[in-house]
């Protein structure tokens, strides 16, 4: 039986849980981002996203929901086309098909948790009809550009 506490370390890595990519390389855009899958219990996966200083996780969208806790770090997410500051302990609810980015600050990673379905669909990129869709709004625009 794998033992039931996994000891976190500083520097928010767990012990037995090793760090994997969080998409090939050219699969998606994104910007320094680590995934570690930290427990599947229950039909669920409970996961650890870090997105360094000035990073990003890709913009897409998925058929199932998301919960996400953050736990360190400052940043911004983009869920549904609206925009929100984000810190720490600060919840954020992913709607299934719902567009959704994370970026981290210039100056902190944003890491947060991520609980999902563990039987789940393929992410969703945006077509160009679908980006021009976002990128209407301003706001929006500057956000996906890193502004």
């Amino acid at each position: 039986m794998l033992n039931p506490v996994r000891k976190a370390s500083p520097n928010f890595r767990w012990e037995g849980v090793e760090p994997q990519r969080y998409k090939t390389q050219g699969e998606a855009p994104f910007r320094d981002v680590s995934r570690q899958v930290l427990f599947e219990v229950a039909g669920a996966q409970w996961r650890y996203f870090e997105v360094a200083p000035g990073g990003w996780t890709t913009l897409e969208r998925h058929a199932h929901p998301h919960a996400v806790m953050v736990l360190r770090g400052r940043g911004r997410c983009m869920v549904a086309g609206a925009l929100h500051e984000l810190a720490a302990h600060d919840l954020v609810e992913v709607a299934p098909l719902a567009w959704h980015q994370f970026r981290a600050s210039a100056d902190s990673p944003l890491g947060f948790l991520c609980l999902v379905s563990a039987e789940r669909d393929r992410p969703q990129l945006p077509d160009r009809e679908a980006l021009a869709a976002l990128r209407a709004d301003a706001a929006i625009a500057d956000f996906l550009d890193g502004r």
